[in-house]
């Protein structure tokens, strides 16, 4: 895996990103550039895990399973994926598994009352990287379109 690091600055307090970033309507909307469908289950409280899930070309539920490693509010979240999500169902096993767990996502917000910085940490296997480069720039400036019209 490599870790990789996605940076951007918000017209916003940090109070009104970390809302917005990780309440269910404004993480669908900005994780929507990775798939439509995109959503949660579960709790961003350290300890527990949560699913981050969407629906495949094939209709199937997908997606990561994490644990919330530590969550210190409107600071920093840190998730370790413990799984994957296949077809509704975890799967810790095999090659696809394998490429993920282990690996952390990290976000870190910084700022004042005008402007914040969102970093995001994250673990990437080598397939992924380009998808990666490409999109996560998208999705971060998708959470600063919400967080800057909703001000």
């Amino acid at each position: 895996m490599e870790r990789m690091q996605f940076k951007t600055d918000i017209r916003a307090n940090v109070a009104k990103v970390y809302q917005t970033m990780l309440e269910k309507e404004g993480y669908k909307q900005w994780t929507s550039v990775f798939n439509p469908t995109s959503e949660y289950e579960g709790s961003w409280n350290k300890g527990e895990k949560i699913y981050f899930v969407g629906t495949s070309n094939e209709g199937k539920k997908e997606g990561m399973v994490g644990l919330i490693k530590e969550h210190i509010p409107k600071e920093y979240v840190s998730i370790e994926y413990i799984a994957m999500m296949d077809d509704g169902k975890e799967v810790n096993k095999g090659p696809r598994a394998h490429d993920w767990i282990g690996g952390y996502e990290n976000y870190t917000f910084s700022g004042n009352n005008r402007q914040s910085t969102v970093t995001v940490d994250v673990d990437v296997n080598e397939k992924m990287i380009d998808w990666f480069q490409i999109n996560y720039p998208k999705a971060l400036e998708k959470l600063k379109e919400i967080c800057e019209s909703n001000r």
